[in-house]
């Protein structure tokens, strides 16, 4: 018997408790494995149980220091908790240890860019966006750090794909807008964009003051 396919399967199905003593098991029955208290790691960060998650990942990595999926469960716990430097090198390791997927290389890219790092988070939000070129979320983050980088060109191919995909996404809109009013002539289309956000997203008071703000500029 497994215990933690069936602690995973029981976690996926919101049963908490039958997940904790699947993984309980686990960890009894082969306590030199790391992945039992990885799968419990995850389980309590859940829960926002941060002290005990914590120690948990510390744990499987100090039971095998290439547990890929350790060091990314403790880097997200940091990365919650606005710990964003240690976030970035732990995500690192994950990647270096062979994590799969681009939600590694979009995460350090977002540490890099909370810790305000925009060109070192640069190569691993672009990985990202060609790992999964389909991640509206990783292309619209892309797009966005490209313009704070002012690589507008590029900026706006990532954000026009976004607004291709899904035509009433708000914070895509907002940025074409901004990107239109501070690099380009295109009045008219900053205008349209910034309009199309506020409307999309009633609460998008940041939107609604810019285009009041382009278009009293522009009386």
């Amino acid at each position: 018997m497994d215990y933690n396919e069936i602690g995973i399967l029981a976690f996926q199905e919101k049963r908490y408790e039958d997940a904790a003593k699947a993984f309980t098991e686990a960890i009894e029955n082969n306590p030199d494995d790391a992945i039992g208290y990885v799968n419990f790691g995850n389980l309590l960060a859940s829960m926002n149980d941060n002290e005990r998650a914590e120690r948990f990942f510390q744990k499987a990595i100090t039971i095998d220091e290439t547990a890929a999926t350790a060091y990314y469960g403790l880097a997200n716990l940091y990365f919650n908790v606005e710990r964003y430097i240690e976030a970035a090198k732990l995500y690192q390791k994950a990647i270096e240890h062979g994590i799969q997927g681009a939600d590694a290389y979009y995460m350090l890219g977002k540490s890099f860019e909370r810790d305000e790092k925009p060109k070192l988070a640069l190569p691993y939000m672009q990985r990202a966006a060609e790992l999964e070129p389909n991640d509206l979320q990783i292309r619209l983050s892309y797009g966005i750090l490209l313009c704070t980088l002012e690589m507008f060109d590029v900026a706006k191919g990532e954000l026009e794909f976004v607004l291709e995909q899904d035509a009433n996404n708000a914070d895509a809109h907002y940025n074409l807008g901004v990107l239109y009013a501070v690099s380009t002539e295109e009045t008219e289309l900053a205008l349209e964009h910034l309009k199309k956000a506020y409307t999309i997203d009633s609460n998008f008071d940041q939107a609604k003051y810019i285009y009041d703000m382009i278009s009293q500029r522009n009386n």
